[in-house]
């Protein structure tokens, strides 16, 4: 198969598709793999290494595009690329369909094979292509909001951490996944007071037993999180639906519950986002201010730290592509019913439930 791996042009995205190792491996398997000239130079990979590795150089995106039947990207494509993709060619990558209508309308239009790294589900209900930037996410989520609590950018003036004498500030993580664990992690290890909301009994259960002591559960509902607000100085948001577009956990009239400078980091702003009044922000512009409240919902937090994440994400997607590659989509979802699960829209259909319903359009299982 011919493999393609395009540079990134949305803002501030700085990730490539896959590293040269990835690409050595797809070469040692006999596919070709085609990249674009810098496409990883932002993650610290420069041509040299790909040609190394057995891939060819190409000079644009349009040439990529035209060569490969197989996309690898990071990020979902945007209006430049939409013309580029053709019917029948697989696109791999994270999509994040339920929040992009023109986004779904234009892979429709396509007749392209559209799998969703987000949607890839194990039988245990583990997300293997999410896990890695939610880890990446959810650390620098803590970071982030550490950083926009001083007062020079608008904060309250507080040290995560304290000091001897002076206590530390306390952060409330929404929802106990992957992403929320990595947060509370790095809040925890940074001295933080911590508090980790969710639904799930059991996985409070488990974190409770896992998570150091300056961590503390509560389950979440609207009437907990209103009474934990005016005393808490960072909130970060990690709630995900799997492919749906996320709850709002805090609503407009909540944000008058908290003393100004607080700092909301909405990391599910990729799906819509959890916080009522939160909307994309990127790295260059990363912040806004609502009532006194700091927001921080830049959609693509671990393009911030491109080398390590391009690193973990090949690791993650590799088998997957290797898979695509050597027994083509249709086969490989047949021996695999977590990357089945991946398939969100297939030749002009809707093929995964929740982006169907989230837009009113009808859903069209793959029949393999």
């Amino acid at each position: 198969m011919k493999v393609g791996i395009p540079k990134e042009i949305k803002q501030g995205e700085s990730r490539v598709g896959m590293t040269p190792a990835g690409v050595s491996e797809l070469v040692k398997h006999g596919h070709t793999v085609y990249v674009q000239h810098t496409a990883g130079d932002g993650s610290g990979f420069p041509d040299k290494e790909y040609e190394e590795a057995g891939a060819s150089i190409l000079p644009t995106m349009e040439e990529v595009y035209a060569a490969a039947d197989m996309i690898v990207k990071v990020k979902e494509p945007i209006a430049p690329e939409y013309p580029l993709i053709r019917k029948d060619q697989i696109v791999f990558t994270y999509f994040h369909f339920a929040c992009e209508r023109e986004l779904t309308d234009a892979m429709l239009k396509s007749g392209a094979v559209c799998i969703a790294y987000e949607t890839v589900q194990k039988a245990d209900r583990s997300l293997p292509l999410l896990i890695p930037m939610s880890e990446v996410a959810g650390r620098m989520a803590t970071l982030n909001g550490a950083y926009y609590l001083q007062k020079t950018k608008g904060g309250k003036g507080k040290l995560i951490s304290g000091v001897p004498g002076v206590e530390p500030a306390r952060v409330l993580v929404l929802g106990g996944g992957t992403v929320g664990e990595a947060a509370a992690r790095m809040a925890a290890g940074l001295g933080a007071s911590v508090i980790i909301t969710d639904i799930n009994l059991p996985r409070l259960r488990q974190l409770g037993m896992e998570l150091p002591p300056n961590v503390h559960t509560v389950y979440s509902t609207e009437h907990n999180i209103r009474k934990l607000l005016p005393t808490v100085d960072v909130v970060v948001g990690s709630v995900l639906i799997p492919g749906a577009k996320c709850p709002h956990l805090i609503t407009r009239d909540m944000l008058q519950l908290m003393e100004p400078g607080t700092v909301l980091v909405d990391v599910a702003i990729d799906q819509g986002g959890c916080f009522e009044t939160s909307r994309p922000t990127t790295h260059e512009d990363p912040v806004y201010t609502i009532d006194g409240i700091i927001h921080y919902c830049v959609a693509n937090i671990p393009g911030a730290v491109s080398h390590t994440s391009t690193l973990a994400l090949t690791n993650a997607t590799l088998r997957y592509a290797l898979a695509l590659a050597d027994k083509g989509w249709q086969q490989a979802c047949r021996d695999d019913h977590s990357l089945y699960l991946g398939l969100n829209v297939v030749d002009g259909k809707v093929t995964f439930k929740a982006v169907a319903e989230a837009f009113g359009m009808e859903y069209e299982p793959v029949e393999l």
